[in-house]
């Protein structure tokens, strides 16, 4: 029996630092409108997607840095997405950022949720691989202060949803292999990956001309080299004078590209994700089982106290 995934990409265009939760989540609400109409289970928004991507401005305040975080999920501002998922039975990850408090002390994540068709939150995840800087840096045209404004998340894991396993990461997760690695050693078969990627790379400018193109390489490799499929969606186009790269598509395991949108907008647009397709190259090439030999890679790492293999075992 095969296991159809019908998901949307749900793109959006630039977010004004002005412009409110409300006026936000109406534009996300429309665009769940629009994927439930072409027949949509699942809606994907972008990293960062209810504010403006406020890490390119340095900011010393709290209370000015605080204002893009949100202290609980949903909130009253996002509540009416909720109600709408489960009017409409469209599940969504959706990204923001998020203000939490952990052992007395306050902390900042650059967070996603996946939501189910109910409307009821599933999973979370909390990015793993911040990019950019922690201080000022003023020679550039814009910062890129990630490094200042969230603690990095510790894990990836995969989600039991939407009759199969979903995984999530965020922006800068998707150049590395060891994030579909991770995922793929716990069989996942979609990963689901929000971003806002700037056009201009200012410590390599040379980088530029080849912003969609490694987005697009990075997201297909992941794919291919762990037999699953990868949804990858921007926030995209010039935001507060900011050009963003668009380039959100759908990936499947065989590393093609299925569906994509063709703005830098906000623009919806669907494909429909067969969950056993997986299984073609996770039963073949990329058995894990059957051909990865991890006690040839010389790999360890660190997790609660104990080291481990490549492959997750003890190591001594």
């Amino acid at each position: 029996m095969t296991r159809f995934i019908h998901v949307a990409l749900g793109q959006l265009g630039p977010i004004a630092r002005a412009d409110t939760r409300v006026q936000v989540v109406a534009r996300l609400c429309e665009m769940m409108r629009e994927a439930h109409a072409c027949g949509a289970h699942l809606i994907v928004y972008p990293e960062l997607a209810l504010t403006t991507f406020f890490p390119r401005w340095y900011m010393d305040s709290d209370g000015e840095i605080n204002s893009f975080f949100e202290r609980e999920m949903p909130s009253a501002e996002t509540l009416p997405l909720f109600a709408l998922s489960r009017e409409l039975g469209v599940g969504f990850y959706l990204g923001y950022a998020e203000l939490t408090s952990e052992n007395g002390r306050q902390v900042r994540y650059n967070t996603s949720i996946l939501v189910d068709r109910g409307g009821t939150i599933v999973g979370k995840y909390r990015k793993v691989h911040l990019p950019g800087h922690y201080e000022h840096e003023p020679w550039r045209r814009f910062q890129h202060l990630e490094k200042r404004y969230f603690t990095p998340g510790d894990r990836f894991g995969v989600t039991e949803a939407f009759g199969g396993k979903i995984g999530m990461a965020i922006c800068n997760d998707r150049r590395w292999a060891e994030t579909y690695r991770v995922m793929g050693l716990q069989g996942v078969e979609m990963v689901l990956i929000g971003y806002n990627t700037p056009v201009h790379n200012a410590p390599a400018p040379a980088h530029d001309d080849l912003s969609l193109f490694h987005n697009q390489l990075s997201m297909q490799a992941g794919a291919y080299q762990n037999g699953t499929w990868v949804v990858g969606v921007a926030k995209a186009g010039i935001e507060e004078g900011v050009d963003s790269i668009g380039g959100s598509c759908i990936i499947a395991p065989s590393g093609e590209v299925v569906a994509s949108c063709i703005t830098k907008g906000d623009e919806v647009a669907i494909a429909r994700c067969d969950l056993d397709f997986c299984a073609l190259y996770k039963r073949t090439t990329f058995n894990f089982d059957l051909h990865r030999q991890p006690h040839a890679y010389g790999m360890i790492v660190e997790r609660k106290g104990e080291t481990l293999r490549a492959d997750g075992s003890p190591l001594g």
